[in-house]
C-alpha cells in the first residue's frame, strides 16, 4: 500500500499562529480558556486540552470573570470584547490578521451603507464562527449568502457591498459578483447601480483547490483528517 501526504496539506498560517499562542500561554499558566475549538482537528484539540486548554462557548464566557480567554483565528464580534471588558476577562487575541482586516473593512462598508440605506452581503456559511464575527461588525444586519439560492434575500434596487468569508470558493465568489451585478441592472434598467465587492478570500486556502484536484487524480482513496465543527 502506498500512502502519500499532500505537500499542501496542514493548517493555514492563522491556525498555526493561534496554536503557537496557546502553547506559549499554557507554558506560563496551567489553565487557558478558548472560545470554540482552536482548530477543526480533534486530535490537535485533545493534545492542547492535555496541556490545560479548556474549550468554552459564548454562554460559558458570560459566566466567567478574572481569567484569560483566547480568541481563535476565526475572530469574534464586538459583543465578545464587550463581555470581556465587563467581566474583567483578559483576552488573548489570536484572530487571523486577514480576518481582522476584513472585519475592519466590513465595519467601514457598513457605516457607508447606513448612510446610503444599502446592504452588506457576505458570501459565507450562516452560523460559521468567522461569519458571526463579520456580521457583528454590522450589528447583525448583514445578509449571508451561501449560494445563488440565497440571492432573493437581497433587495437589488438598493446599494450593495459584497464581501466573502476568507475560506470560501474563489470561483463561487466571482460567480455571485456576476449574478448580483446582472440582477441589479435588471432591477433598475438604464440607471447606474451602486455595487462594490471586496475579494477577501485567503489565497493560501483557495490556491489549494486546483492542486487538490491534480493530487486526488493520482490515488484511489483520499482521506481528510479534520473535524466537523464550525
Amino acid at each position: 500500500m502506498e500512502i502519500t501526504i499532500d505537500s499542501h496539506s496542514g493548517f493555514c498560517f492563522g491556525v498555526v499562529y493561534a496554536i503557537e499562542v496557546a502553547e506559549r500561554e499554557l507554558g506560563k499558566n496551567p489553565k487557558l480558556y478558548c472560545l470554540g475549538d482552536i482548530v477543526h482537528n480533534n486530535m490537535e484539540v485533545t493534545r492542547l486540552k492535555k496541556l490545560g486548554l479548556e474549550i468554552i462557548n459564548h454562554d460559558d464566557l458570560k459566566l466567567l470573570s478574572d481569567c484569560k480567554v483566547m480568541i481563535r483565528a476565526h475572530g469574534e464580534p464586538p459583543e465578545t470584547y464587550q463581555i470581556a471588558l465587563e467581566n474583567n476577562i483578559e483576552l488573548i487575541d489570536a484572530s487571523c490578521p486577514i480576518v481582522l482586516n476584513l472585519q475592519n473593512v466590513i465595519r467601514q462598508g457598513y457605516l457607508e451603507m447606513v448612510e446610503k440605506k444599502g446592504q452588506i452581503v457576505i458570501y459565507g456559511k450562516e452560523g460559521h464562527a468567522e461569519v458571526n464575527g463579520l456580521k457583528g461588525q454590522t450589528n447583525g444586519t448583514a445578509i449571508v449568502v451561501g449560494d445563488p439560492g440565497d440571492l432573493p434575500l437581497i433587495d437589488f434596487k438598493r446599494p450593495v457591498r459584497l464581501y466573502s468569508q476568507t475560506t470560501k470558493s474563489f470561483d463561487g465568489f466571482h460567480e455571485l459578483v456576476k449574478m448580483i451585478g446582472e440582477k441589479m441592472a435588471e432591477a433598475r434598467p438604464g440607471e447606474p447601480i451602486d455595487f462594490k465587492w471586496n475579494d477577501s478570500i485567503c489565497r493560501q486556502v483557495s490556491n489549494r483547490s486546483g492542486h487538490l484536484g491534480s493530487f486526488a487524480s493520482r490515488f484511489d482513496l483520499i482521506i481528510f483528517v479534520s473535524g466537523k465543527k464550525c
